[in-house]
């Protein structure tokens, strides 16, 4: 098994917002852990690491709602290591509305929120194929 990881350079990305979000500053957390059930039924994951309470409330840790219309359908989990480099942590969104592609669209929007807040980089741990059609993606090496 291989396992890459990857980044967005956020000076190569000119995405704006493309899904109605917002920053959940008191996190339902029951509500966040039924979408990601949700989300990894859907997926027919085989192996689930669980979110634990602390991983939503963790003070350097953006907890952003994603919404189709007024309903809250998705959230990431963003963690902010200093003021220019940040993991994409955790992302789950409950499939109610495939044609949102909500997978792709909350990482453009995440793109836009944080180049605006002057971060530089997005790391978003293993490269995925679909995650490289973002601008900007970039798939690390090794140290040397």
């Amino acid at each position: 098994m291989t396992y890459q990881f990857a980044r967005i350079d956020l000076s190569l990305t000119d995405y704006e917002p493309t899904v109605k979000w917002e920053y959940l500053r008191e996190p339902d957390i029951a509500r966040l852990n039924q979408i990601y059930r949700d989300y990894c039924k859907y997926k027919h994951f085989a192996s689930v690491m669980p979110i634990f309470d602390s991983r939503y409330t963790d003070p350097a840790t953006d907890v952003i709602g994603y919404y189709d219309g007024d309903k809250l359908v998705a959230f990431s989990l963003i963690r902010r290591y200093d003021d220019k480099n940040a993991l994409c942590d955790q992302f789950a969104w409950n499939y109610n509305n495939p044609r949102l592609r909500l997978g792709i669209e909350t990482m453009k929007t995440e793109c836009a929120i944080y180049r605006a807040r002057g971060f530089k980089y997005l790391y978003l741990e293993q490269a995925h194929l679909y995650k490289s059609e973002i601008q900007g993606f970039e798939i690390l090496g090794p140290l040397e």
